[in-house]
């Protein structure tokens, strides 16, 4: 019987390192001992504790010692729920809220959240993510489909390990894009100066994200991103390393600080526009997938959220756009 199954999503990290990130309970030594003794699986294959896991790979544990769950209390957090069955149910998840708990953050999460206002949530990941199907940045808002049943977790998993769930994000960037569309192909690969940010290098994971530009202005472009692969923070990576990066996103050069040099009839009135966002303008505007349980397409959309959208309307009043 298999206790956890994962699907990796932190690729090039170790097997062990990797399941001591996603169960917290239970210490490093002893997952090294249980993937020494053969009771926990990478693709069907037994690794060692020190293999470099790839994204998309399923990790099948069967057997660990004794956990002591951690308490992850139900907290009344809002959520906008955008559709629910017995299967599964769409959200959309608020800027500023993490996903799971992990080092620093052991409440107000968005597990917290689910476990109010779900009586049924799937365990396929654990005590410490339940019914968690995929992930969004904290800071970034937009769908997310959760699993309330193993089963439908077993099949929305492997939807996103096949790259047939189509996903669609709103971005606003610096600068104007010369290109109207196109395609970003570019391998990411964890920063060892920094280990919680990426960037595009040669030796990296593959990684290809299409952009169409739906709005110009005249320093800024609205932009619609599908992601093709799933890399972490990949949009994010991706839009720096063209050298247009997401508004608000101080980790990867899209701060503020990129108004320095312009006309103060431009910088202050953009400046006072842009104080106030707390957090990078990405959203994940639609998520589509088939049903695990019907068969039928589905497609959620959620539209840009207040904060977002009141800064875009304040940006076109005061600058020139086409």
């Amino acid at each position: 019987m298999t206790l956890h199954q994962f699907i990796v999503d932190r690729p090039d990290t170790r097997l062990d390192v990797f399941l001591a990130g996603n169960l917290p309970e239970i210490s490093r030594a002893a997952i090294q001992q249980c993937i020494r003794q053969g009771f926990i699986t990478v693709d069907g294959h037994l690794m060692k504790p020190s293999y470099r896991v790839q994204t998309g790979e399923c990790i099948l544990v069967e057997s660990l010692p004794e956990e002591r769950h951690p308490v992850l209390d139900p907290e009344n957090i809002p959520l906008e729920i955008l559709f629910e069955d017995d299967a599964l149910a769409v959200i959309n998840k608020p800027a500023g809220l993490t996903v799971h708990p992990g080092v620093g953050a052991h409440s107000h999460t968005l597990v917290n959240a689910l476990r109010y206002h779900f009586n049924a949530l799937s365990d396929l990941n654990g005590a410490v993510r339940p019914g968690i199907v995929h992930r969004l940045d904290r800071d970034t808002s937009g769908v997310m489909v959760v699993a309330k049943t193993n089963a439908a977790h077993h099949d929305l998993a492997r939807q996103f390990q096949d790259r047939t769930v189509n996903k669609k994000y709103r971005g606003l960037t610096w600068g104007r894009w010369k290109e109207s569309a196109g395609h970003i192909d570019g391998p990411i690969k964890r920063k060892r100066s920094d280990p919680t940010s990426f960037w595009v290098d040669a030796s990296g994971k593959p990684a290809s994200t299409s952009f169409q530009v739906l709005e110009l202005l005249e320093i800024f472009s609205l932009m619609e991103f599908k992601p093709r692969t799933g890399r972490t923070h990949q949009i994010r990576v991706h839009a720096a390393f063209r050298h247009h990066p997401i508004v608000g996103d101080e980790k990867y050069d899209g701060s503020i600080h990129r108004l320095q040099g312009y006309l103060p009839e431009v910088q202050l009135p953009l400046k006072k526009i842009l104080k106030p966002l707390k957090r990078h303008f990405l959203h994940a505007a639609e998520l589509s997938f088939i049903h695990p349980f019907t068969g039928n397409p589905a497609t959620f959309i959620a539209p840009l959220p207040n904060d977002l959208a009141d800064i875009l309307d304040q940006i076109r009043q005061v600058m020139a756009y086409e």
